[in-house]
């Protein structure tokens, strides 16, 4: 496809929590032995859980969903298969070279080790009724550790996406441009606010103000510590819109 495409992606909070469009990841590698990551989004709280093995997602990983779900889309299918590492490295604008390659397996291998645990912001262990739901991205994967699969090997590099993933970017698609993913692949917060923008614009049917320094506005909707000082905040904004 021409690079113009469009990568269609998903919604994550309209009246109930979907965590597909903000999911909360840090933006920079968590401290050793860092596991959970939690946020806030309005009534909702959001958990990301990170393999022991592996740990949680961070920065650059959340390329990942974002480029399987455009796979996905493309072949309008849950099971995607490509049989090189290039076209991802290709697709996001990153340089086709070993350690890049390898810093995508091993943000596969943390997304989907990953568990995201979403319900009710004020839920008590002693609520009459406790209402939680978890979720993941990706059912299997097949990678090759190297660029290029043997000639030999015909299954090549398999994702097999969620049921719970697939459905919402078959009901909620909302249309991302590649060439700014491309230009932003290396700014995660500045992508993440892109992805805000794209999801909040989709929707959009009035004008709308969002606040930026409140309970519940744009710094707790990112959630990212790194947007704990209201102005770091402000000045981190102001920065992205000139991006």
């Amino acid at each position: 496809p021409p690079r113009s495409t469009l990568f269609p992606y998903t919604t994550l909070f309209r009246s109930s929590s979907r965590p597909f469009l903000l999911c909360g990841l840090p933006l920079k590698r968590p401290p050793a032995n860092t596991l959970v990551h939690r946020r806030r989004n309005g009534s909702f709280a959001l958990e990301v859980t990170g393999h022991p093995d592996f740990g949680l997602p961070f920065g650059q990983d959340r390329l990942i969903p974002l480029w399987v779900a455009s796979k996905a889309a493309r072949q309008k299918t849950r099971e995607i298969r490509f049989e090189t590492g290039a076209e991802i490295l290709d697709d996001l604008g990153l340089p086709q070279d070993g350690p890049h390659y390898r810093r995508i397996t091993d943000g596969f291998r943390r997304v989907f080790a990953s568990t995201i645990f979403f319900g009710p912001a004020d839920q008590r262990p002693s609520s009459p009724v406790w209402k939680c739901s978890r979720a993941c991205y990706f059912d299997r994967i097949r990678l090759w550790s190297a660029p290029d699969p043997p000639a030999k090997d015909h299954e090549g590099n398999v994702v097999v996406l969620s049921e719970v993933f697939w459905r919402e970017l078959a009901e909620h698609p909302i249309p991302v441009d590649q060439d700014v993913v491309r230009g932003l692949a290396h700014a995660p917060g500045v992508l993440d606010f892109y992805m805000w923008l794209s999801w909040r614009s989709h929707a959009a049917t009035a004008v709308a103000r969002v606040p930026l320094i409140v309970e519940f506005g744009l710094s707790n909707q990112l959630g990212s510590l790194e947007y704990s000082r209201v102005r770091d905040f402000k000045r981190t904004v102001a920065n992205w819109l000139l991006t």
